[in-house]
């Protein structure tokens, strides 16, 4: 951790303790946002190096203290900050934003219908043809080292909308490619961009909603990013069935994406801090002719280096030094990528075993929805006893309070797999029980990935974008090669025992939330990264 983010940890600390004894006053928050902005921890360069005025201008004379001129909020009150809006607006907001994240999570699978289609047009083989969601996937690992600092450096707005014009221009580009080579790289740039969504909405909930808020919301968002892949197969199935074909189901996708983008573009305001004080600076500005007055992030600097060192070499660096972000991060990838493992296997089963259509089988995927949404309801009901626990320990976030409704989604997660490996393989077994089992799968996979992904960012809160971006990164690098083999691995173990296989690692990986539920604080404890995290949490929320 570098100077600026120790920096950040103390400060926070002592504003707890001087300023409320519950929580940091919003103002002081917006000071240390400011504090840890790429570019912002350089000092001044020595005089000998300064550029001449000009005109044979003498330099004038420096401000009496920068700080007079600096733009803040008018107290935890101001109607200029985001968690001040009217709720009527952010509710607006955060639909637009879960709608956005989940066109981009759809157009991601929606892909994988048209694997038949694609190969028998372009003569390829149907492996070739499913590189197309894993290429989609691929670019969401690639996306986030870009979109995540874009938005600390010129807000939320622009990488939000730039990223899903982006994401629709290269899906309609894969709609109408007229070679194999132009609909994979189309794909691959249409994740990149996609990816804007999946880096910058968890971040900009943290702008509009306070901490007892943003449980919920974030609850939606997690179920846009799940339900997202499980309700393309079967749109995609009778879209790809009818006459309108392939090519359609990325007609559709482009049209979700660029809807996404209109929305934004006309109801989203900005909502990053940093940049509303920027705009007020310049409106002062404008109406003091005082042209000293700024805002903090005014006099931020792009250092490429700094950059790349925050945003790429830091996440890839903890995910080697640090055993709790690299364990729970490397489950978390296994269960996203079954997410897209099952758009191979469950045709297999429901279409091959069980003789349905394409567009049927699909609908076999909303078991996995119905166990979205179960968990997503679970989840949301556990919100007011987290918000008990964290005013009876004055609002100080314990991580492992995250971790038993994991532990019950890894169990669920487990039993669901089993069931659908020794129920799907023969059609003597009704088609509803192996549906069932989608159930568990959709419980289970919703609740370790919403617990475990809170655990990692609560055991480093001064390094969330980091620990996002890490993350991010690896679960979208393991998951994105799921789609290659699931098929296979289902038709030449077969069902019952490629199901048993999936099972019996799902069995190994249940002790992974137990081990942290128990040693978490130990672990912790040890960590440079973690331990100074959690000093950092004495007095803020």
């Amino acid at each position: 951790m570098d100077d600026s983010e120790v920096a950040y940890s103390s400060d926070a600390t002592a504003a707890g303790e001087t300023l409320q004894p519950v929580e940091l006053s919003r103002i002081e928050t917006s000071r240390l946002q400011q504090r840890v902005t790429v570019g912002s921890t350089r000092g001044p360069v020595p005089q000998d190096q300064w550029l001449p005025m000009g005109g044979g201008k003498q330099y004038p004379r420096m401000l009496p203290d920068p700080e007079e001129y600096v733009v803040e909020f008018d107290g935890p009150d101001d109607p200029l900050h985001p968690h001040n809006w009217p709720m009527s607006r952010r509710a607006v907001m955060a639909g637009i934003l879960c709608f956005s994240t989940f066109a981009g999570a759809f157009t991601s699978a929606i892909f994988s219908t048209t694997a038949a289609q694609v190969s028998e047009e372009f003569n390829v083989s149907e492996e070739v043809s499913i590189l197309g969601v894993t290429l989609f996937v691929l670019g969401f690992a690639a996306g986030p080292t870009f979109w995540a600092p874009a938005s600390e450096l010129i807000g939320r707005r622009l990488p939000l909308c730039v990223g899903l014009f982006g994401s629709s221009i290269f899906t309609l580009g894969s709609a109408v490619g007229k070679d194999i080579q132009t609909i994979m790289l189309c794909r691959f740039f249409s994740g990149v961009f996609s990816a804007s969504p999946l880096a910058i909405v968890p971040a900009t909930f943290a702008d509009l909603f306070n901490n007892r808020q943003r449980g919920v919301i974030m609850s939606v968002f997690c179920m846009a990013v799940f339900v997202g892949p499980f309700a393309a197969p079967f749109v995609g199935g009778f879209i790809a069935t009818s006459p309108l074909r392939w090519r359609w189901t990325l007609y559709i996708s482009a049209i979700m994406l660029f809807t996404s983008f209109m929305l934004l573009l006309v109801l989203y305001k900005e909502t990053y801090a940093p940049v509303i004080l920027v705009n007020k600076a310049s409106t002062l500005r404008r109406q003091t002719r005082n042209w000293g007055i700024h805002a903090k992030q005014d006099e931020v600097e792009i250092d490429i280096h700094e950059l790349v060192q925050k945003n790429f070499t830091r996440p890839l660096r903890m995910l080697i030094t640090e055993p709790i972000l690299l364990l729970v991060s490397l489950y978390i990838s296994f269960v996203y990528g079954l997410i897209y493992a099952l758009l191979g296997a469950y045709p297999v089963v429901f279409e091959g075993v069980y003789g349905m259509s394409m567009g049927v089988g699909g609908l076999a995927f909303n078991g996995l929805i119905v166990g979205e949404l179960v968990g997503g309801a679970y989840a949301l009901c556990l919100q007011k006893s987290y918000a008990l626990k964290l005013a009876a320990n004055n609002n100080r976030p314990i991580p492992e309070w995250r971790l038993p409704p994991a532990i019950l989604g890894a169990v669920m997660f487990t039993i669901g797999m089993f069931w659908f490996g020794w129920t799907g393989y023969t059609s003597s077994i009704h088609w509803m029980v192996p549906t069932a089992a989608g159930v568990f799968i959709g419980f289970g996979s919703f609740c370790i990935f919403l617990q475990c992904f809170n655990y990692i960012v609560d055991c480093y809160p001064t390094l969330a974008a980091s620990t996002i971006a890490a993350n991010t990164i690896l679960r979208s690098a393991i998951g994105c090669s799921f789609p290659l083999f699931s098929k296979q691995l289902m038709e030449n173990l077969g069902v019952q025992w490629a199901g048993t296989l999936l099972g019996c690692l799902a069995t190994v990986m249940i002790p992974i939330p137990v081990v942290f539920r128990i040693y978490g604080p130990w672990l912790r404890a040890k960590s440079q990264l973690a331990g100074s995290a959690a000093v950092s949490t004495k007095g803020c929320v």
